[in-house]
């Protein structure tokens, strides 16, 4: 189950159909570069299928009416592949920095990269021939990105694809919120848990309003997961070890938590790394245990916050 080869079948679909997803296509440096959301429209559509690339078309993304936080769109997702598609994928994992620019990346790319540590854990390296990115940005990614990227990859530049959007743009609050799932894994795997118990997620959370600019939208897609996010993760094995992890893992077991996350942002200086890692989870995470048939909820939901942090 190649990731990258899977992603790529999936990019091939948005490239046939950009002009209903409102995506513009160009090359650099040899790669294939689709904006979705910096000087393109993009839009719902396009965000659904950043998501699906994302996650390799391992899980499945869409838009629910509302949920539990929030009264308005939120976003769902369900993955049987969990690992593969969440943390050897759709994780921001890859802090892409060459010369000027900046950028978050996520996607297969990783996997054939194979830089992070957590891939010692998860496995899911790969050796590609085409590869596939996501990044996170206002700006599309110059040629010397390109380069960089296609070597760490170990693919030549026609063989790579790059889709990006904005923090402060519809598809990239539509990715961004598709991370319920994801993030629980994460937080899991940074606790000290077994990921390899883990069957299948659902996750929920609502769909932040666009913001303004991109500092904005960083506060309220974080509360999205924050405070308003819910994740459920089906598990094999026993409970006890559940009953002892499960209140570690929300968002609520963090010092940081109780305020939008723009106010928590500000106080450290705009300095992710100042800002507590236990914080980054969702507002509830639930495990269904399939070997015993028991289910542990924790956390809470804080539709006050989500409400300050999308009227702001």
């Amino acid at each position: 189950m190649n990731l990258n080869r899977r992603a790529h079948d999936i990019c091939q679909r948005i490239l046939a159909d950009a002009e209903r997803l409102r995506v513009e296509v160009s090359q650099v440096g040899g790669a294939t570069i689709v904006d979705c959301g910096i000087a393109a429209r993009g839009g719902i559509e396009a965000g659904l299928a950043l998501a699906e690339v994302c996650l390799c078309g391992l899980g499945r993304v869409a838009i629910a009416p509302s949920c539990a936080a929030w009264d308005g769109p939120a976003v769902t997702v369900v993955v049987d592949h969990a690992v593969a598609g969440c943390m050897a994928s759709q994780y921001a994992g890859w802090q892409i920095a060459v010369g000027k620019f900046f950028a978050m990346g996520s996607g297969p790319m990783r996997a054939a990269a194979g830089k992070e540590e957590l891939f010692e854990k998860i496995g899911h390296r790969e050796t590609a021939d085409v590869a596939v990115g996501v990044l996170e940005t206002r700006k599309l990614p110059p040629p010397e990105v390109i380069a960089y990227l296609a070597e760490a990859c170990h693919v030549a530049p026609d063989r790579f694809t790059l889709l990006a959007a904005p923090t402060a743009s519809q598809a990239g609050g539509v990715q961004i919120a598709a991370r319920s799932v994801e993030t629980a894994l994460h937080k899991l795997h940074e606790s000290g848990f077994d990921l390899a118990r883990v069957e299948s997620g659902y996750g929920v959370a609502p769909l932040p309003p666009v913001a303004a600019d991109d500092l904005a939208a960083i506060g309220r897609t974080n509360d999205a997961i924050l405070y308003g996010g819910e994740t459920v993760l089906w598990v094999r094995g026993d409970d006890e070890s559940l009953q002892t992890i499960g209140p570690r893992v929300p968002s609520n077991s963090s010092a940081d938590h109780g305020e939008p996350f723009r106010a928590i942002f500000e106080r450290y200086e705009r300095d992710f790394y100042r800002v507590d890692p236990h914080l980054f989870s969702p507002a509830v995470v639930t495990f269904v245990n399939l070997d015993t048939g028991h289910t542990h909820r924790f956390g809470k939901l804080r539709p006050d916050v989500v409400r300050r942090s999308f009227s702001s």
